[in-house]
């Protein structure tokens, strides 16, 4: 299931509710890929259909903060990652979407894909669905947060995704082994650098001929200008989400020494430096980047 949260002017609208006429302001509207959630106007709140999941809105860091600590993926967040990722990554439901349409050009039957630092399980789910014609592929993910991981099998258990196996490790301790597709979703940045070729070169050491790495990074732009106006977008980006000002100043302080993003070209060289042959963008919202690196 993909989940977007996305706010809708909707203006001279009938409601189905009552017959009024809605004001022309903002409606902050939850969806997902078969119904809408949740219709919030601010004097009503419709609720949502019979059987439907309803995300917990994201105020990790809607108050002020005597002192504020390194990001970390423990309980907290994990109980509202759903709603802060989609709200905070631009385009990410349909990044994780697209990993169905890659999975299904690269996945091949008898074969392992990983998704590494996979939180709750969405590029696995995707992988998943993209690789249900294909014998034999079984789908792990890691992660070191138990929290996420226990939601993430809430979640696998309610799409029936029975090939898919989650580990609580360390990516950078685990053995990998015949596989086709490798996702490494918004995961590489949270590691110290120097730790980043290894596990790169172990996961090219892994894939089969054929196989593909999806790695998708937060990245850094070496022209100041460039950098400065892509921040302001992305700032942009997440007050038209409904974060306000504090919450974007101290998630950026928490964030400051935990993820280190490094440039488009640093990640494409690190790629090449291993062995791969064609790594290519393929994804691109601000800052954030998706690249392919495919193993002849």
């Amino acid at each position: 299931m993909i989940q977007c949260s996305v706010i809708v002017r909707l203006i001279n609208w009938e409601s189905a509710h009552s017959g009024e006429v809605l004001p022309s302001n903002l409606i902050h509207l939850t969806y997902n890929a078969t119904s809408w959630c949740s219709f919030n106007t601010g004097s009503k709140q419709y609720q949502p259909a019979h059987g439907t999941r309803v995300k917990k809105t994201d105020t990790v860091f809607q108050n002020p903060l005597e002192a504020i600590a390194d990001f970390s993926f423990d309980a907290t967040v994990a109980d509202v990652f759903e709603d802060m990722v989609n709200r905070s990554v631009p385009g990410y439901g349909l990044l994780i979407a697209l990993i169905k349409t890659v999975t299904c050009q690269f996945a091949q039957k008898n074969s392992h894909l990983y998704d590494l630092g996979c939180s709750l399980g969405a590029c696995a789910l995707s992988m998943h669905d993209g690789s249900v014609a294909i014998p034999g592929c079984h789908i792990i993910g890691i992660d070191t947060s138990e929290d996420m991981l226990h939601r993430a099998q809430i979640l696998t258990r309610q799409k029936n995704a029975n090939n898919i196996e989650f580990i609580c490790e360390d990516v950078r301790n685990v053995s990998l082994g015949d596989a086709s597709v490798v996702v490494l979703n918004l995961t590489l940045q949270f590691l110290p650098i120097e730790d980043r070729g290894r596990l790169i070169q172990k996961i090219f050491h892994a894939l089969l001929p054929g196989g593909v790495l999806i790695i998708s990074e937060k990245t850094s732009n070496p022209n100041d200008v460039d950098q400065v106006l892509l921040s302001q977008l992305y700032h942009g980006f997440k007050a038209d989400q409904g974060y306000s000002k504090l919450e974007i100043s101290q998630k950026r302080d928490a964030l400051d020494n935990v993820l280190i993003p490094e440039s488009i070209s640093e990640h494409q060289a690190r790629l090449e430096s291993v062995g791969f042959e064609q790594v290519l963008p393929w994804y691109q919202a601000f800052s954030f980047v998706s690249l392919l690196a495919i193993k002849k």
